[in-house]
C-alpha cells in the first residue's frame, strides 16, 4: 500500500508541478494588479481618471473627493480631501458624472473644524487607502456591487460626516433615506453626464459598530460611534434596482477578505491578456487595460430584475449593463471587449440594442440605472456585434432602428457624414434580415454622404479647414472630419481624385501635424494607409502614436494652441496623456491596448482588423472557452516597425488585415518584423457595395 501511495504522490506532484510549469510559462493566472498604476492619468487635465477602489463593470467605486477635483473628483497633487464617494464615470467630459453619497470622518464634535490633509496614499486595482495629518488613516475595498471602508482613529471623540445631497457639479436631484439601527437606506437621483438626465441608485449603508445619528441639515447627517473604538468598518452596497436588492447585496465577509475577493476578480479579467517584452511598457499595458473594463455597468441582479431606461422593472436571463458612452468608445473600447471579453460581450451588446426596446435617445432619459454619457452610432455597434456572431434579436428593435435613422440630423457637415453612417449600419442590417427594398432605401441615403463631401470636405485650400468647430463642426476641423466614411473608403478614394491624391493628402495631413490624438473625430485616419500599397506608413504611425515623442497641435478645448504638445501621449503618471484628452470611458487606453497586441478595427460594422507589429514580443489572448490566439513578433525591436510577413497556424497570410474569426478560433499569429518598409499587395477597403467579408 506504502508503494502505491509514493506512486501516487509521484503522478500528482508531477501533474501538480506540471501544471504550475505550464502556467507560469503562459503568464496566466499571475498577479497582474501589481503591475496597475490607478493613480495614471488622474492629475490635471490628462485624461481625467480617479484611484478609486473598483471593481470591473460594477457601478459602485469609493474613491477620494479633494479639494481642488476634477471631473472624477480627485486631483492627485491635491492635500486636501473633502472625503469620500461612491461613484463615478471614469474619464468623461462636461465636469463628469457621480460623486453621491459623500462621508467624511472627523475627530471632536464639529465635522467642519477640522481638516484632512493627506500625507499618505497607495491604492491598487479594488482597493485604495490614505493616511492624514490627524492621525486617521483610511481604507476602501470594492467587489462587485459591494464595497468597505476601515478606518483607523485616535483616542477620543469622533465621527462620520453624511451628504447624500452631495453630487460632482452640482448635480444631485432628490434623495429618500431611512435610518435604522447603525444603518442609512436610500435612493439618490442625480443628473447623468453633461445634465443630460436622471439616474437613481438605491443603497444601504451598514456601521460595523453601533452609532447615533445627528441631522445637521437637508440632506446632511452626522454619524456619531457610542463607544471611544479606534477602528470602525462601514458596509456600502449598490443596487439600480430598489432598496431590498441593496439589502441583499451586502457582504458578509470581512474586509481583507472582500479586498482578497476584489484582488482575483481584477487578476481573472487582466489576465485574460498576456503580454512579454519590455517591463515598463508591460506596466503601462496592464495599468491601460484595467481603465478600459471600468464600464458599463452591471445593473441587473443576480435573479435577472433590472430597471430600463423608461424607470419600468424588468427581468432578463442573461445580464444587462447600462453607463454608455458610445460616441466616444464604441471606435475602440467596444471592440476590445468583444474579442477579450466574449462571453460578457454578448450580454453588453444586448443590452445595447435594448435601449431601443425602452426609449433610447442619444443622451440619457429621466430613468437611467446608473450614470451614462451617450449612444450615437448605437446602431453601427448592433450590426458590427451581428456580424461578429453575437445573438441580436433585430425583429424586436427594427422599427425603433429605422426611427432613429429616419431623424438623424444632417445639419452640419460632421453630422451628415455621421449620420450617413448610420443610414449605412441600418441599411446592413435590413440586408441580413433580407428586406431588400429597405435596404436599398436607405444604402441610397448613405450614400448622400458624397454630395455633403463634395459640399464641404473636398476644397482644402479654404482659410478655415485646420479651424477647431469651423462650420459648426463639433470638437473638430474639416481636416479631421474629411476622412470619416469608414463604411465607404473606396467610394472616398474615388471623391479625393484616386488613390495618389489619396495618399498625398494623408501625407500632408500627418507631415503638418492635423491629427488630434487628444479626441476621437479622427482616431481612425492613422490606419487609412492600410487600404493602400503603402501600409507601413499606418504601421509606422501607430507605433509611434503609442510609444514615440509626437506633436500635437489640437486639444480638446476646441483649440489648435501655438505651444504644441511635444511628448509620448501614453505615459504610466499621474499627468498622462495630452493636456485635455479625455479618457472617455476606455476609449483611449483601448487604441494602446489594441496597438499593442497588433490589430485595430478597420471598419465598425465589417469583423475586419487591420494589423501592425506588436509593441511585445508576445501577445496572448485567453479565454474562458479553453482556446488562446498566441501572437507572436520575430526579429522583436522597437526599430522594426514594418510587417514583412504573417503567418496564421503554420499558413502564410498575403494579407495585412484578419478577421474577428480568425482571431476567436484560436492558434498562432506570427508576425515577421523588419525595419524596412513593405509593399502591401492584399489590401482590404470597406465598400459601400461589399457583401461578404472574404
Amino acid at each position: 500500500m506504502k508503494y502505491f501511495l509514493l506512486l501516487f504522490f509521484i503522478i500528482t506532484s508531477g501533474f501538480t508541478f506540471a501544471q504550475e510549469q505550464s502556467k507560469a510559462k503562459s503568464g496566466k493566472n499571475s498577479d497582474l494588479t501589481s503591475k496597475v498604476n490607478v493613480f495614471l492619468g488622474s492629475s490635471g487635465d490628462h485624461g481625467q481618471l480617479s484611484p478609486a477602489a473598483s471593481y470591473p463593470f460594477s457601478m459602485l467605486s469609493i474613491g477620494p473627493q479633494t479639494y481642488p477635483n476634477l471631473h472624477a473628483g480627485y486631483e492627485h497633487s491635491a492635500r486636501q480631501f473633502l472625503g469620500f464617494t461612491h461613484n463615478r464615470f471614469e474619464g468623461v467630459g462636461c465636469m463628469g458624472s457621480g460623486g453621491n453619497l459623500m462621508i467624511k470622518p472627523y475627530l471632536g464634535n464639529d465635522p467642519g473644524k477640522g481638516e484632512l490633509i493627506k500625507v499618505k496614499e497607495q491604492a491598487s486595482p479594488g482597493y485604495y487607502s490614505v493616511g492624514f495629518e490627524n492621525k486617521v488613516t483610511a481604507e476602501m475595498t470594492v467587489y462587485k456591487n459591494q464595497g468597505m471602508h476601515r478606518y483607523h482613529m485616535p483616542q477620543g471623540k469622533k465621527g462620520f460626516a453624511i451628504d447624500l445631497g452631495y453630487a460632482f457639479n452640482g448635480a444631485f436631484v432628490a434623495e429618500e433615506h431611512q435610518l435604522g439601527n447603525n444603518t442609512i437606506t436610500g435612493m439618490i437621483a442625480s443628473k447623468t453626464t453633461c445634465g443630460a438626465g436622471v439616474y437613481r441608485i438605491y443603497y444601504l449603508v451598514e456601521f460595523s459598530k453601533p452609532v447615533k445619528f445627528q441631522s445637521t441639515g437637508d440632506h446632511k447627517f452626522n454619524a456619531v460611534p457610542a463607544a471611544a473604538d479606534t477602528e470602525l468598518e462601514i458596509k456600502v452596497s449598490f443596487s439600480s434596482t430598489n432598496i431590498d436588492y441593496a439589502k441583499r447585496t451586502l457582504s458578509k465577509l470581512s474586509f481583507d477578505q472582500l479586498r482578497e475577493e476584489s484582488k482575483q476578480g481584477w487578476n481573472s479579467h487582466l489576465n485574460r491578456i498576456i503580454v512579454k517584452g519590455d517591463k515598463e511598457r508591460e506596466k503601462l499595458f496592464y495599468s491601460l487595460l484595467y481603465r478600459t473594463i471600468q464600464s458599463p455597468y452591471q445593473i441587473s441582479e443576480t435573479d435577472g430584475t433590472y430597471k430600463a431606461i423608461d424607470g419600468s422593472t424588468q427581468k432578463t436571463e442573461g445580464i444587462k449593463y447600462n453607463g454608455w458612452a458610445i460616441w466616444d468608445n464604441y471606435r475602440t473600447q467596444l471592440p476590445l471587449l468583444s474579442i477579450a471579453y466574449p462571453e460578457r460581450y454578448q450580454d453588453i451588446a444586448g443590452s445595447i440594442a435594448n435601449l431601443y426596446t425602452y426609449g433610447k435617445k442619444d443622451y440619457a432619459t429621466k430613468f437611467e440605472p446608473s450614470p451614462t454619457v451617450r449612444t450615437e452610432h448605437a446602431v453601427v455597434v448592433v450590426l458590427d456585434a451581428i456580424r461578429k456572431g453575437y445573438k441580436i434579436n433585430t425583429g424586436q428593435i427594427i422599427d425603433s432602428l429605422i426611427k432613429e435613422v429616419d431623424h438623424l440630423d444632417y445639419g452640419a457637415p460632421d453630422k451628415a457624414l455621421e449620420s450617413s453612417y448610420d443610414a449605412w449600419a441600418l441599411s446592413e442590417i435590413l440586408s441580413i434580415m433580407g428586406k431588400k427594398e429597405d435596404a436599398d432605401k436607405y444604402r441610397q441615403k448613405a450614400l448622400e454622404y458624397k454630395n455633403y463631401w463634395n459640399k464641404d470636405f473636398k476644397d482644402i485650400t479654404k482659410s478655415d479647414v485646420d479651424r477647431m468647430q469651423a462650420r459648426k463642426l463639433y470638437q473638430g476641423t474639416i481636416w479631421q472630419y474629411r476622412w470619416f466614411v469608414p463604411f465607404d473608403v473606396k467610394g472616398l478614394t474615388e471623391l479625393i481624385g484616386g488613390e495618389k491624391t489619396y495618399v498625398e493628402q494623408l501625407d500632408y495631413f500627418f507631415k503638418n501635424d492635423l491629427y488630434n490624438h487628444a479626441n476621437e473625430p479622427d482616431l481612425q485616419v492613422p490606419l487609412m494607409y492600410n487600404t493602400t500599397p503603402q501600409a507601413w506608413k499606418s504601421q509606422k504611425l501607430m507605433h509611434n502614436y503609442a510609444v514615440d515623442t509626437v506633436v500635437q497641435y489640437y486639444f480638446n478645448d476646441n483649440s489648435r494652441g501655438i505651444d504644441p504638445f511635444v511628448d509620448r501621449i501614453y505615459k504610466n503618471t499621474d499627468k498622462a496623456y495630452i493636456r485635455t484628452m479625455d479618457d472617455d470611458a476606455g476609449a483611449m487606453s483601448a487604441w494602446f491596448v489594441l496597438t499593442a497586441a497588433g490589430i485595430s478595427p478597420a471598419c465598425i460594422g465589417w469583423p475586419v482588423y487591420y494589423l501592425n507589429v506588436p509593441l511585445f514580443e508576445t501577445v496572448t489572448f485567453n479565454w474562458e472557452n479553453g482556446k488562446s490566439l498566441n501572437i507572436k513578433v520575430q526579429n522583436f525591436s522597437d526599430k522594426n516597425l514594418y510587417i514583412k510577413e504573417v503567418s496564421l497556424n503554420g499558413k502564410k497570410l498575403d494579407r495585412n488585415w484578419i478577421t474577428q474569426k480568425e482571431i476567436m478560433d484560436g492558434g498562432t499569429l506570427e508576425i515577421t518584423a523588419t525595419d524596412k518598409p513593405q509593399e502591401n499587395k492584399n489590401a482590404w477597403i470597406s465598400d459601400i457595395n461589399r457583401k461578404a467579408v472574404q
